[in-house]
């Protein structure tokens, strides 16, 4: 029987650990399987999807910068990206069809509420980008209990879109980038740009820094390094990187494609070791 192939597509991908986390997870199960990491550029991303399923893949993990077009391909996709636009879990079904999933927002809720044990009710949240990353994770930002989400982003029109699909002016809305230095604090800031993953250092005001605040990028490693960084100078109480969200996305599609949950705290703490 011919082992099981699963991927993550991303461009740039060479830094990610999706490949050692599957595996990590399939020894937990004594499952075999194939995991390897694509570099496709955004104009060879579909062909490059179609090729990877045709010659058997059963499932795909989607990065930076493919998840609007990951949405896209699918034949179906879940109520989480469908109210994303966007998606980060391709599955193969029986009939060959692709299925689109969206595991970010809640992968992210349960590596804060669970992991670090913060509790995101009542919190005022600031979220920079609005991009797919964002998509993915505004509207679980808003069912974890946060009071407000203001969207900042360099393209105004693109953050106005975001707050339109969530369509909750009195909770979700809008303001410049430019406004930044004079907005007021927050007592949570997510980091939902590119910039990091781009060697792109944010400038960003010091005032945003409420007196109870949780700094979380959505990225890990090198790339969150900048705005980890600005957190801490900035005094904020807590400062994540996204590498437990990774670790809990990685597990939703793991369990999608095996049936199985994996315990992710031991994947995690190894990983953090590493990186130490």
């Amino acid at each position: 029987m011919p082992i099981a192939q699963f991927a993550v597509f991303g461009h740039p991908i060479s830094h990610s650990l999706s490949p050692r986390i599957h595996q990590a997870f399939a020894q937990q199960f004594g499952i075999e399987l194939e995991y390897r990491a694509v570099d496709a550029a955004p104009a060879d991303f579909a062909e490059a999807v179609r090729r990877f399923f045709a010659s058997g893949g059963r499932g795909a993990n989607v990065t930076l910068p493919h998840k609007a077009a990951a949405f896209a391909l699918a034949d179906q996709r879940s109520a989480a990206a469908t109210r994303a636009g966007s998606a980060n879990v391709l599955t193969r079904l029986p009939d060959g069809e692709l299925a689109a999933h969206n595991t970010d927002g809640a992968g992210m809720v349960r590596d804060i509420t669970e992991r670090h044990d913060l509790d995101l009710r009542g919190h005022t949240a600031l979220l920079l980008g609005a991009g797919g990353a964002a998509h993915g994770v505004a509207w679980n930002l808003l069912d974890a209990g946060v009071e407000t989400l203001t969207i900042v982003n360099r393209s105004p029109e693109a953050a106005d879109v975001l707050a339109d699909a969530i369509g909750d002016p009195a909770r979700a809305h809008t303001r410049y980038w430019d406004d930044l230095a004079h907005i007021g604090s927050y007592d949570l800031i997510v980091n939902a740009t590119s910039a990091g993953v781009l060697g792109v250092a944010l400038q960003l005001p010091f005032s945003l820094i409420g007196a109870r605040a949780l700094c979380y990028d959505l990225s890990y490693g090198s790339a969150a390094g900048s705005f980890l960084a600005w957190a801490k100078a900035a005094s904020a109480r807590y400062a994540v990187d996204g590498l437990g969200m990774l670790v809990e996305t990685a597990a939703d599609a793991f369990e999608l494609w095996h049936g199985r949950r994996p315990e992710t705290e031991p994947v995690y703490q190894s990983l953090r070791q590493q990186a130490a």
